[in-house]
């Protein structure tokens, strides 16, 4: 089953990295919105109340951090 996953994540951001790296490895594919270079997807961001980066959205439920068993649970 296909699912919707967007990640918030920055360019500095270890964790953002190891959860890009992750999600490939198990051919998830997503969308980046990276709001150290996109202001409306950092404004976005915010409006949804979060303020630090990862945060993913899987279908619609969200993961903030590198929560690998929920991203997990969710993906399955």
């Amino acid at each position: 089953m296909s699912r919707k996953v967007v990640i918030y994540s920055s360019d500095t951001c270890v964790y953002c990295s190891e959860v890009k790296k992750y999600l490939r490895g198990l051919n998830v594919s997503f969308t980046e919105k990276n709001v150290s270079t996109d202001v409306e997807a950092r404004k976005d961001m915010m409006k949804k109340g979060f303020m630090g980066v990862p945060i993913v959205f899987i279908d619609n439920h969200v993961v903030q951090g590198f929560d690998k068993e929920k991203i997990d649970q969710l993906l399955k």
